[in-house]
């Protein structure tokens, strides 16, 4: 469960040299995965958010309001995303120094200072650690066509993840990134009847532009927030709700739906949306289900899974081969699929042991649930139209925009 707890203790004297200890056996101790993004112990309170399979953790033993701590611990995520590439257990082993430099200018005595990029890149002098010494004998280094050049190693100039103190040392070369991701959230009854749907989105740009002052995003011309707003002609991309980046101007937006801002090194959230119970089109995934009992008493699933996407669509599953697994802990069985066509279904048959099986305890069978990545496709339609930058920038800009929809709980009752 723990891959690693970074926690940001005795700031003021407050917390033990037991804290990481204490928060670790709390967290373990629970069954389930998710556990309570506050806990108590004694007088010591840990506030906890997970970003990039990591635990970042705060301790305080005053009447701290909660959700600061939060957002400061959300901000801090991002400063470590900007600044070392990635949130991974190996990305923060590999740049602790930087980290803790990080955490001198932005907390002092266990008050925030600052969480902003453009001031703390004036402080930070530690460069970050985005590689490690090429192996022939590291399998790891060894890609689809062998084994990749230490060069394409060391911060590549069109990956996202890179550190945005690479654009200085690149002679500030121009790359900005623009990431519309959406969430699902799903529930199919086992009449086929979607009973919940949900979507949460958000318009990412991260940016490695030293000189910008000025970058329009175009959205959809039909894109209506509310059914108010709906103009009754073409495809309307419509959301029941939407909010805003403070650095983000208005101005052109009712009429030509347009966002102006200027953006600051790193990343950061120029916009969030949501759509509750009406999605444009149907559900991604369907499943056919038969569970029954076999004359040796065994429990027979037959599970077949239909991607209704268009047939050029490609789903990815979040794993690299096809296997089936049952999880004792959770009484679960997990079929992993790598890659599934629109337009096309698979078909699994489980047959399992169950001791005591009957026909009351059938009924307790399911529900079952999906993880996936769509990736270049937005549920809600949205669709940016244009991004244009002021001033110009001197020579080609290079200007990536991605579109990807995952699955934050997508679940079929059987």
């Amino acid at each position: 469960l723990i891959q690693q707890v970074l926690t940001l203790s005795s700031v003021r004297g407050e917390a033990g040299s037991d804290a990481v200890n204490i928060f670790y056996e709390k967290v373990t101790a629970l069954t389930g995965d998710q556990p309570p993004v506050v806990m108590n112990h004694k007088d010591l309170h840990f506030i906890h958010v997970r970003q990039g399979g990591l635990y970042w953790v705060a301790t305080t033993t005053a009447d701290s309001s909660p959700f600061t701590v939060i957002e400061f611990l959300n901000r801090l995520t991002a400063l470590v995303k900007d600044y070392c590439g990635s949130l991974s257990e190996k990305s923060v082993q590999m740049n602790f120094a930087l980290i803790y430099e990080l955490l001198d200018e932005v907390v002092d005595f266990g008050y925030i200072q600052t969480t902003s990029s453009d001031v703390l890149k004036n402080f930070i002098q530690t460069e970050a650690v985005s590689s490690r010494p090429f192996s022939l004998f590291d399998l790891s280094n060894v890609g689809l066509f062998g084994a990749e050049t230490q060069q394409s190693k060391v911060a590549p100039s069109s990956a996202a993840t890179r550190p945005i103190q690479t654009s200085r040392e690149q002679g500030g070369k121009s790359e900005i990134f623009v990431d519309v991701i959406e969430r699902m959230s799903v529930v199919i009854g086992s009449n086929g009847v979607v009973m919940k749907a949900d979507i949460e989105g958000e318009i990412k740009v991260k940016c490695y532009m030293p000189s910008c002052s000025e970058m329009r995003i175009g959205l959809n011309e039909e894109f209506s927030i509310g059914k108010s707003q709906l103009r009754g002609y073409g495809s309307s991309v419509r959301v029941d709700e939407c909010s805003f980046h403070q650095a983000v101007r208005l101005d052109e937006f009712d009429s030509n739906r347009i966002l102006r801002l200027c953006p600051s090194q790193g990343e950061q959230t120029v916009m969030q949306y949501q759509l509750s119970d009406n999605l444009p089109s149907a559900p991604p995934f369907r499943l056919f289900p038969t569970i029954e009992r076999d004359s040796g008493g065994r429990l027979l699933m037959y599970l077949k899974v239909r991607c209704d996407l268009p047939p050029k669509r490609s789903v990815s599953m979040l794993c690299t081969y096809q296997s089936a697994e049952l999880k004792q802990q959770s009484r679960a069985v997990e079929w992993k699929i790598p890659r599934f066509t629109g337009g096309t279904q698979l078909s699994a048959l489980f047959k399992l042991e169950v001791p005591g099986l009957s026909s009351a305890s059938m009924l307790e069978v399911g529900p079952v649930g999906l993880s996936f990545e769509l990736p270049q496709l937005t549920v809600t339609g949205l669709q940016i139209r244009f991004l244009r930058l002021s001033p110009v920038q001197p020579g080609p800009s290079q200007r990536w925009v991605r579109y990807v929809t995952h699955s934050d709980s997508y679940i079929i009752r059987v």
